[in-house]
């Protein structure tokens, strides 16, 4: 019977766009020639899980096969943008042309007005229709009176009307009384000679017997989708009240003024809105009806995505034919729930297919298991892809559809690109063998050539007890050519710099001090004026911070990597001491070191470390031929690393701890020290764009990963701009319902697909690569989800901001006890309106949407998603407060740490927070856990 369906840019930014995309151009027409066939097999085999995946979404459901016509159905003419509330209303032909069209598929129409379009009679006449016309009864007694005389005078003209419906659920809605609605319907039965009587459900009927005396037959609605009757149940359910109906009332015939059910909009108790479960309710009712011979309108004949407005969404769909007036399923044959899934699986596959051969052919080194793995997330995303783009076909959006769907597609995007990125280093990571880019300890041999080492060390307004406890260790070195350069600048207590000074003057003839009261540039003026006091004849230049205690190996351990002309950089690891015993420490020792011992040998596979402002020895003459130290930066290490990059050199990376140092001080010392990192990475990313876009200084695998390294942290900024629209979302569906409801569900279904899929990769990685116990892998987590807030407004300040004020990171000694710091010391107050804020909001919802029981629950749960990051700060303020337990032992034990802008892509391996719609929003708050121990398994 039926039959389904299927559903200018400024020259600068051309000119830097150009040249990608020619070598992208290029990179794609040499894929045939790199592919192999084995390649070519595992691709097409992932394509053909792909189908296999959408089967399972779409699988068959089985209903009676129902030929002929149906006895009657329920017609609004109103077509696609029509809207009878704003008095827009179809043109005469349209209606001509439905009922030309429905004539073919059943011979009884009912409708709700007679005075809105006073030819539908003599049209439907000449389709050869009959019709049962309605008269719209509601509290206008002027639009009422219009409507009786309209319904009078067809009723005289047409012999097409063979029954009238006076009134509409009047009663249901309260628009009228008991005994005005009687009344309306004697004098319809006084004037006119046909059948008269008035639409209500079952309830009123029997609430109010009453209206039976004054009906020549009952016209019932029936509609169990509204009473939260599961589908497979509706049926029976209908039947029982029609049944209940009749044996009521025996004397009168009763009709089924309205029975169907919705293919699309929101869940009501029990009851789920399908296009499946609507064919097959409809087609398991009209073959019993048949066999039963039951006198029905089927509700109804075509979708009116006005009622939405007053329904709610599910109100545009009830509809056999859709508002483009083709049939949404056929009466023959499976039901299937999307009938075009194929059709979307075959497009999924042919946008992944490329790709996922490039993928293979580039990568052909890594071991098989990363690469399907890898091929399936494309693959994955690809099937987004064409389900979000087929989501306007399937749905009549609302303006506030459209807008969610605006606010959640940046969001989906940016999530889009972590879970790449993210998958991506854990393919690469997880699987031992992949990496093919390591380096080890090259100590000097007994008797070989040292090259001459200038050793720097910043420090302002430092404690001098740690200064003095780095500088002792420096003195300590099995290195016996090299010079340690201390520049103090910007202390104003001479409590802080004159012990320093007086015990660089012990340390004798090697150990150089200087003291500048005022300078410019923070850490990166301080390093410069370094470089200009530094034996001309050094080769080489190291840096560590004032809180490290370096190993006396250090130097002779890295230093033989230069002798290679093109390596500018070698990088040490960082490691913490004293963070055994304090519950903060602890976490934040572990929350830094995941990016030691994934992130950073992920990027030295393709030469794109992060250069840390630690434990870190440079070649002198790459650092002043190329720009000294960057001071419009407040991340000045990485930066650095990123222009000799750009130069030709090369990095190193020996995953060795030289060095331990001490973690923050605090809460709000680690929380000011992210935020700091992050507003450097965007200025960073800022000042670099051009080269990082264009690639004429970088190789590819340098673009992506300081392109794709911070994607995690701009997720942090889009998951804020989605806690507040997602807060006001709420409080508009609360407040003004018939303007704003809940998202779809389908649109929330990537949050949580994002949520689960990016919380596995961290416990996976972790197990393989960092070797830590859960307990600590859950505190680093917590720790990590605390700065999301911190590394948000780091970002919008580094992209708003030109200019930024390095802050001091304060640092936590053994005994210090100011590690215990109060709420009042610590900047959590915004964290803690933002979590109070999402918090009212879920709880609102629970409240007040019961019966949207899917949407409500998935969109708390969003809601609830988005606080953890806040609730993660209150806790983690909590647990600064808790004393240090004493120490078993004073060694000191190796962690990591690092003092440089951590590119959270790396770093983000568990995680809570969603980004919009993201989720931060859009995506998940950043969070690492390590051990000191890297894993053996591959050759870095």
């Amino acid at each position: 019977m039926f039959a389904p369906h299927v559903h200018s840019f400024p020259e600068s930014m051309l000119t830097e766009l150009r040249a990608p995309a020619r070598r992208l151009y290029a990179a794609v027409r040499r894929i045939p020639s790199m592919v192999s066939a084995p390649a070519l097999l595992l691709a097409l085999a992932v394509v053909a899980v792909n189908f296999a995946g959408w089967q399972l979404l779409n699988p068959s459901v089985e209903a009676p096969d129902f030929h002929g016509r149906v006895t009657g159905m329920a017609y609004n003419a109103f077509q696609r943008w029509d809207d009878p509330t704003q008095r827009r209303y179809p043109r005469i032909e349209d209606v001509d042309t439905d009922l030309a069209m429905l004539a073919d598929h059943t011979r009884r129409i009912r409708t709700y007005s007679s005075s809105e379009i006073p030819q539908l009679p003599a049209l439907a006449e000449r389709h050869g229709l009959k019709l049962t016309a309605g008269v719209w009864l509601d509290r206008r007694s002027l639009n009422n009176r219009r409507e009786m005389e309209a319904a009078k005078q067809a009723a005289a003209e047409h012999s097409s009307i063979e029954r009238i419906i006076v009134g509409n659920e009047s009663l249901l809605r309260e628009d009228l009384t008991v005994a005005e609605l009687i009344g309306y319907l004697k004098e319809m039965r006084k004037a006119t000679r046909v059948p008269v009587s008035t639409a209500e459900p079952w309830h009123v009927w029997f609430t109010h017997p009453e209206l039976a005396r004054q009906v020549d037959f009952i016209t019932v609605h029936l509609l169990p989708y509204w009473e939260g009757v599961p589908e497979e149940a509706a049926l029976e359910h209908a039947m029982q009240r029609l049944d209940q109906l009749r044996r009521r009332f025996p004397d009168k015939p009763v009709v089924i003024g309205e029975i169907g059910w919705p293919s699309r909009g929101d869940r009501f108790e029990e009851a789920r809105a399908t296009p499946a479960m609507q064919a097959r309710f409809i087609r398991d009712f009209v073959t019993h009806a048949r066999a039963n011979s039951i006198d029905y309108y089927l509700m109804e004949a075509v979708d009116q995505p006005w009622k939405s407005a007053n329904e709610g969404r599910v109100g545009a769909y009830w509809g056999v034919f859709d508002a483009d007036r083709t049939p949404k399923f056929a009466m023959t044959g499976p039901v299937e729930n999307d009938p075009h899934w194929g059709d979307k699986a075959l497009a999924a596959s042919l946008l992944a297919l490329g790709p996922i051969l490039w993928f293979f052919a580039a990568f052909a080194r890594m071991r098989l298991a990363s690469r399907v793995a890898f091929a399936a997330m494309i693959q994955a995303v690809a099937s987004l892809a064409v389900w979000l783009f087929a989501l306007p076909f399937d749905y009549y959006l609302r303006p506030t559809d459209w807008a969610a769907l605006v606010l959640l597609l940046p969001s989906l995007g940016a999530m889009v690109a972590i879970l790449l990125a993210n998958g991506f280093e854990f393919v690469e990571m997880y699987w031992s063998g992949n990496l093919r880019r390591g380096f080890a300890p090259r100590p000097l041999p007994d008797g070989a050539r040292e090259p001459r080492v200038s050793v720097h060390l910043a420090c302002c307004n430092e404690p001098p007890e740690m200064v003095i406890a780095t500088l002792d260790s420096l003195a300590r070195l099995d290195y016996s050519n090299y010079e340690v350069l201390v520049i103090d600048n910007n202390t104003k207590d001479e409590a802080l710099w004159k012990p320093v000074q007086a015990h660089v003057e012990r340390l004798g003839e090697r150990f150089r001090f200087f003291h500048l009261p005022s300078w410019p540039g923070f850490k990166a003026g301080a390093l410069n004026f370094g470089l200009g006091q530094t034996d001309p004849a050094a080769e080489v230049v190291g840096v560590v911070d004032a809180d490290y205690v370096v190993r006396r190996d250090w130097l002779r351990s890295l230093v033989a990597h230069f002798d290679d002309a093109k390596v500018a950089v070698v990088q040490a690891p960082q490691a913490h001491r004293d963070w055994q015993n304090q519950p903060l420490r602890r976490m934040m020792n572990y929350e830094y070191d995941g990016f030691f011992r994934i992130g950073m040998h992920h990027r030295n596979e393709r030469d794109a470390i992060i250069q840390h402002g630690t434990m870190t020895l440079i070649r002198a003459q790459a650092l002043r031929e190329h720009g000294q130290w960057a001071e419009w930066t407040i991340c000045e290490d990485a930066e650095l690393g990123l222009r000799l990059m750009q130069a030709g050199y090369s990095t190193v990376y020996v995953d060795e701890p030289m060095g331990h140092g001490l973690v923050p001080q605090d809460f709000g010392a680690f929380r000011k020290q992210r935020r700091r990192w992050a507003q450097g990475a965007m200025q960073i990313l800022e000042g670099h764009w051009g080269a990082l876009v264009s690639g004429e200084r970088l190789s590819a695998g340098q673009r992506y990963h300081f392109l794709t390294g911070w994607l995690s942290w701009l997720g942090d900024a889009l998951h804020l701009v989605f806690a507040f629209a997602a807060m006001l979302w709420t409080v508009g569906v609360l407040a003004a319902p018939h303007w704003f409801s809940l998202p779809i569900a389908l649109f929330m279904l990537p949050l949580f697909v994002f949520f689960v899929v990016k919380a596995g990769f961290g416990p996976l990685l972790y197990a393989r690569r960092v070797r830590c116990p859960a307990s600590d892998i859950a505190g680093s987590a917590l720790a990590g989800m605390a700065l999301s807030h911190a590394i948000a407004r780091g970002v919008f300040s580094g992209l708003a901001l030109r200019r930024a004020v390095f802050e001091i990171t304060r640092k936590a000694s053994g005994n210090d006890a100011k590690a215990t710091s109060s709420w009042r010391a610590l900047p959590v107050r915004e964290e803690a309106f933002l979590f109070a804020g999402l918090v009212t909001c879920a709880i609102g919802v629970l409240l007040t949407q019961p019966q949207r029981q899917l949407e409500a629950t998935m969109w708390t749960t969003i809601l609830l998603l988005q606080s953890l990051p806040y609730a993660a700060a209150l806790a983690c303020n909590a647990l600064a407060r808790v004393p240090e337990r004493a120490r078993a032992s004073a060694s000191a034990t190796a962690g990591a740490s690092s003092t440089a802008a951590l590119p959270p892509a790396s770093v983000a391996v568990l995680g809570a927070g969603l980004a919009p719609a993201g989720a931060g929003a859009l995506g998940l708050a950043p969070a690492t856990t390590g051990a000191l121990r890297r894993n053996p398994g591959d050759a870095s």
